[in-house]
C-alpha cells in the first residue's frame, strides 16, 4: 500500500462518518448543544471541514472551497471568511447554524474531493518535505496531513457522540 492510498482511505473514512453523523438531522438537531458551552454537531462538522479545506488547500497550492467555491456565501455565517473555528467562543459556536444537513455534506464532499485529488498525488518521498518552519521541530507534509486526519477524526467522533445523545433523548 502506498502513502497516497493510505491517506485516501483515511479521508474516505472521515467522509463516510460525516455522512452517517449529519444525514437526516433537522436544523434544530444540528444546532443541539449538550450544554450552553458545548459544540454543536453543525459546528463540529463545519469546523473539521474548514480545517481540512484550509490546511490541504495550502499544501496543494490551491484555493479554498469555502471562499473561492462559494460555500461561505451559501452558509451565510456571521464570521470572517478566513475563520476556521479555532478559539471560538460559545457565542461564535452558537452562530454556526445550518439550514440542512445537505449543506454540511455538500461542503464536506467538495473539500473531500479536492483532498483526495491532492493526496492521491503524494508520494512516499514527499512526506518528509518541510511545510511549516514556525514550529520546533519544523512540520513536514506527512505530519501536517496526519494532524488534519487526527483533528477531523476527533471532531466527527464528537459529533457522532452528540447525535447518539440526541437519539437517546
Amino acid at each position: 500500500m502506498t502513502s497516497a492510498l493510505l491517506l485516501t482511505d483515511a479521508f474516505d473514512r472521515i467522509r463516510q462518518q460525516v455522512h452517517q453523523t449529519v444525514g437526516g438531522l433537522t436544523p434544530r438537531q444540528l444546532a443541539y448543544r449538550v450544554d450552553a458551552d458545548a459544540n454543536s454537531i453543525a459546528w463540529l462538522v463545519w469546523h473539521l471541514t474548514r480545517v481540512q479545506d484550509d490546511h490541504v488547500s495550502e499544501l496543494a497550492g490551491a484555493a479554498q472551497a469555502w471562499t473561492d467555491g462559494g460555500w461561505a456565501d451559501r452558509f451565510g455565517l456571521p464570521l470572517d471568511p478566513s475563520d476556521t473555528g479555532y478559539g471560538h467562543t460559545s457565542d461564535q459556536v452558537a452562530a454556526v447554524q445550518v439550514e440542512s444537513p445537505d449543506l454540511l455534506i455538500g461542503y464536506h464532499d467538495t473539500v473531500h474531493a479536492a483532498t483526495v485529488e491532492y493526496v492521491g498525488s503524494v508520494t512516499d518521498g514527499d512526506l518528509g518535505r518541510v511545510v511549516d518552519r514556525s514550529w520546533t521541530p519544523p512540520v513536514t507534509l506527512g505530519v501536517r496531513l496526519i494532524s488534519v486526519i487526527n483533528d477531523c477524526t476527533e471532531h466527527v467522533g464528537q459529533a457522532a457522540f452528540v447525535r447518539g445523545i440526541l437519539q437517546r433523548a
